[in-house]
């Protein structure tokens, strides 16, 4: 990543090379901080962030689940984004919004903290999220387990959560796959380290539900929407490992990876192990959305 640009910190743009915390900051010790990724798409209009409203409403609900008092309105982090994007005249990036509990007391209890906020953003750079656009990602069933919703909120976009992301998506690189897939404690599939999966079957588009413990993705409710809009449907239920591996397609959705392929679920290959005709359409159906090609969906674009 390139230290160039301005990071809003608390209502300063600073220097990317300034943007620091002291290393008692509490969230760095105890991971209370929460976040959120947001892309903004260069469309033949103009570059528009996508979806900025729900993003913005989702990290104050994030917030409000780990008892932040935001110093700041909706309005003004919205406002902040914006500012942010065009300080740093990038055409196409990746927005990152956080939310933690800073430095002042130390120990268990974050709430005597303040809480600081950041807004950074950086040039788009797929990343991570090539696997499974082009060709198809190999996935494996991670071994850690997701966590709980009895002992985490699992509908915060919170860093904690993330650790046990982490480990899984490590896991699956190490043993030579692109991404892990979670299941939960009831052994139901639940999400990937950080995207939501839906299955093709018999030309039905399913997807477990949210109380499987998967994070309400934002990419997930839009791809889910765009499926309606054209006419189709999308059942939600729990799937099992096995659902997986039986198969005829499937996709994972999520900000980075938006939709992308999944070709082979640990030694199982996924229908004729390339893209599913399914897959292709809502990639092709989601790009149009996001590069203002829709008009159906233009209110989800925010233009700067």
């Amino acid at each position: 990543m390139k230290e160039i640009g301005k990071i809003w910190m608390n209502r300063k743009l600073v220097p990317f090379k300034d943007a620091k915390v002291h290393v008692l900051t509490h969230a760095l010790h105890y991971s209370t901080s929460i976040f959120e990724g947001i892309r903004c798409y260069n469309t033949p209009k103009g570059s528009a962030i996508f979806r900025l409203e729900e993003h913005v409403d989702r990290l104050f609900n994030s917030a409000k689940l780990y008892s932040m008092k935001m110093q700041y309105s909706k309005k003004e982090i919205t406002d902040a984004i914006i500012k942010t994007v065009k300080a740093n005249g990038l055409k196409e990036c990746y927005i990152r919004p956080l939310a933690y509990y800073g430095f002042g007391t130390m120990g268990l209890t974050p709430t005597p903290n303040k809480v600081d906020v950041s807004i950074a953003c950086w040039e788009w750079n797929m990343g991570e999220g090539k696997a499974g656009k082009f060709s198809g990602a190999k996935c494996k069933v991670s071994s850690w387990i997701k966590i709980d919703s009895r002992s985490q909120p699992m509908q915060a976009k919170a860093a904690s959560n993330y650790a046990n992301a982490a480990l899984a998506r490590v896991e699956a690189l190490e043993n030579g796959y692109d991404e892990a897939i979670m299941l939960n404690i009831n052994g139901k599939v639940a999400e990937g380290s950080a995207e939501n999966i839906f299955i093709v079957k018999d030309d039905t588009i399913q997807t477990p539900p949210l109380s499987a413990g998967g994070l309400e993705g934002i990419t997930r409710d839009s791809v889910i929407q765009i499926i309606e809009e054209n006419g189709g449907y999308v059942i939600e239920r729990d799937l099992e490992r096995g659902d997986l591996y039986s198969a005829d397609e499937i996709f994972m959705t999520g900000t980075a990876a938006e939709v992308k392929s999944v070709t082979q679920i640990d030694k199982v290959v996924i229908g004729n192990a390339k893209m599913g005709k399914t897959t292709k359409e809502l990639q092709k159906l989601f790009s149009d959305v996001t590069m203002g090609k829709d008009e159906r969906f233009l209110p989800w674009l925010t233009f700067i």
